[in-house]
């Protein structure tokens, strides 16, 4: 798999007249050498994949590099320095960086240390490397997963369904939001999460009004609106997942509010299909809560991109790429919300992976729970 990832790097690297890509952003580094890792980098070549990494993670690099032969180890006492020597003697002229996640000052730093030290010799009218800040190459390819991905990003959504499932027992009246975020928490770890994709959202009664409440020293109250929003990183893939609970009988506000977002949470599912943009998943969820007089209580995209990370492509929103279309293989959420200040708030969200005819929700939980 990592092959076929470094290939596709290659190949689009080569498209946009790049000689070698040095790949700095963690995600990204682990995306296409399994190296996890808090720094580091590796520089990909026309024929090298060389990871460039310090003591912390050099015994990780070898093993790596031991079961994938295409991968060799650079140990280094400096990151940067360690990318100039292995880019200057790779002779590449024109470097790819990942313009997103590159800094300034660490930008200057390398085009630094490549522009005067360096031994190269001239073959052309550019005599040094010289940096070139690149979009999305790498996240557009980590946008559809492949096989292997699917399975693991399956499995996280059956384990967060479980906790999802459980939630009713956890939302007691007369605790605190804060802790029931620390009952949803221990619940994430004991289904197997090895760490939280975020802090856990726990907003009840007219903090559910804020679309990114934290949890506060509240206590739950009968006929509260309760959000509860969390998610969890299993082998290092993000699933996310909101159902919004009502404790005892909550208002008939909330309930038509609620009846609301449910809608625009179906139309959005029935809108997620391969050709489909994914400014038309957005405007589904849109005009159903504009039909019912909450388009101005949306104000969040309806959906984003699942994997290494919990924010990643595809972006479901009214201002991503109407070219850019959906295919087999994407996975995101679909989470519409409404928010109204003295009624409270409901945000509804499910997983779901983009297959041949339609979508497939991976979180399997009630609505109403």
């Amino acid at each position: 798999m990592r092959s076929s990832r470094l290939t596709r790097l290659r190949a689009d690297a080569a498209a946009a007249g790049i000689d070698a890509f040095v790949v700095t952003h963690p995600a990204n580094l682990r995306y296409l050498t399994g190296l996890k890792a808090s720094a580091g980098a590796v520089v990909v070549t026309t024929e090298r994949c060389v990871l460039v990494v310090d003591f912390r993670y050099v015994t990780a690099a070898r093993q790596l590099a031991a079961e994938h032969p295409e991968l060799s180890v650079f140990p280094v006492t400096a990151i940067d320095q360690g990318i100039a020597d292995v880019v200057r003697g790779s002779q590449a002229l024109r470097i790819g960086v990942e313009g997103a996640y590159l800094p300034v000052a660490r930008y200057n730093q390398l085009s630094r240390l490549l522009a005067s030290d360096g031994d190269m010799a001239a073959t052309s009218e550019q005599s040094q490397p010289i940096l070139i800040p690149t979009e999305r190459i790498i996240e557009r390819a980590r946008a559809v997963k492949d096989e292997s991905e699917i399975a693991i990003l399956r499995e996280a959504a059956r384990r967060i369904s479980a906790v999802a499932r459980e939630a009713p027992d956890l939302v007691r009246v007369g605790q605190t939001e804060q802790q029931t975020a620390a009952l949803v928490e221990s619940a994430l770890r004991a289904a197997g999460f090895e760490a939280f994709a975020f802090e856990t959202i726990v907003a009840s009664g007219p903090n559910a009004a804020l679309p990114h409440a934290r949890p506060t020293a509240r206590m739950i109250a009968e006929g509260d609106g309760v959000v509860l929003d969390f998610g969890g990183v299993y082998d290092g893939y993000c699933v996310d997942l909101t159902r919004t609970l009502r404790v005892g009988q909550t208002s008939a506000e909330f309930c038509r509010l609620f009846d609301a977002v449910a809608e625009a949470h179906g139309a959005a599912l029935a809108a997620v299909k391969p050709g489909s943009s994914a400014v038309d998943v957005d405007r589904a969820a849109r005009d159903v809560l504009e039909r019912h007089g909450l388009g101005e209580a949306f104000g969040h995209g309806t959906g984003h991109g699942l994997g290494l990370e919990v924010h990643e492509e595809p972006r479901i929103s009214q201002t991503a790429s109407a070219a850019e279309m959906l295919v087999p293989g994407m996975v995101f959420t679909i989470e519409p919300g409404a928010y109204v200040p003295g009624i409270g708030g409901v945000r509804i969200e499910d997983d779901v992976l983009v297959v041949p005819g339609g979508c497939e929700v991976l979180t399997e939980v009630p609505i109403r729970l």
